[in-house]
């Protein structure tokens, strides 16, 4: 009977022993993230301001005598050279007795009749009188705005003041997406009292016509830095007040860091950093980063 009796007791405890759960190991799970290094190089902060194309002399067209206008060349926004004929005008007298006494006696040769012409190339941009309009004498009759006067105005906080003249020349790209040089020429010596900026003039040369009041980008180098360290902007992380920022510094293959850092100049693509200096071979996080602990496990997908 004992012997039936252990051998009862060594089956149940086998029995308990067997459906006791395995203790399951902690894994401790790894972020997925793509690494880059410091850059060493050149480093240049732009600014962008707006432009406005412009004609800075415009010619007003003026009847010389009074009369009827009698032909009229002229169209507006058609593009004209200087001494070309826009306007034919006849006086009152001549067109009521003018072709009478030539009849009676033709060597008289009364006309009544006198031109108009352009003093100055340019595009009509304002036509104030048609055929058979009457005028008088000193009547604005159009007004042409000359092609040698164009230029981009731009107004520019003074606070950048000494970033532009600092440069001579710069890139203008229009809302087609056309990109021109244009030559930077002078300032207006006077500031807009409520935006405090000064209009700056500038120089371009299209080799096509640009409309006047077209709204143009203008880069602008506002600071410039050599032979400096940067990381790709999307590697530098900050908190919501954008007053701290950090990059993860990878420790080992699959340990990373946070570490402070010190940011200046910035670009659309990378920002320099000021402190601490980083060797070329230290590996920083640069997706994958937002949201990682201090200290913080991971896994290089890409190197």
């Amino acid at each position: 009977m004992k012997i039936i009796y252990i051998s009862v007791f060594t089956l149940i405890l086998s029995s308990c022993n067997s459906t006791a759960p395995e203790a399951e190991k902690v894994v401790e799970p790894q972020t997925p993230v793509t690494v880059t290094t410091v850059i060493e190089g050149d480093i240049t902060e732009y600014i962008d301001l707006n432009a406005t194309s412009s004609f800075m002399e415009k010619s007003v067209v003026k009847a010389n005598i009074s009369g009827y206008i009698q032909s009229e060349p002229a169209q507006q926004g058609k593009y004209v050279g200087a001494g070309q004929v826009l306007f034919t005008l006849i006086t009152k007298e001549a067109r009521a007795i003018g072709n009478t006494i030539n009849t009676l006696d033709p060597s008289f040769k009364f006309s009544g009749i006198t031109t108009v012409r352009a003093e100055k190339s340019g595009y009509i941009s304002v036509l104030n009188h048609q055929t058979g309009d009457f005028v008088p004498e000193g009547e604005q009759l159009a007004i042409i705005s000359n092609t040698a006067s164009f230029v981009f105005l731009m107004d520019v906080p003074y606070e950048l003041g000494n970033s532009i003249r600092n440069q001579s020349s710069v890139e203008l790209t229009l809302p087609d997406g056309e990109k021109i040089k244009g030559s930077i020429l002078s300032a207006l010596p006077s500031v807009d009292s409520l935006s405090q900026t000064q209009r700056t003039i500038i120089k371009v040369n299209s080799p096509h016509a640009i409309p006047e009041n077209l709204i143009a980008k203008v880069k602008i180098i506002k600071n410039t830095r050599s032979q400096t360290t940067s990381l790709p902007k999307q590697a530098v992380l900050s908190n919501e007040t954008q007053d701290e920022f950090w990059v993860m510094k990878l420790l080992n293959d699959t340990v990373a860091v946070k570490i402070k850092v010190k940011k200046g100049l910035e670009t659309a693509d990378k920002i320099e950093i000021l402190q601490p200096g980083f060797n070329t071979n230290d590996r920083i996080i640069v997706t994958g980063n937002y949201g990682l602990a201090d200290t913080a496990k991971v896994k290089i997908i890409k190197n």
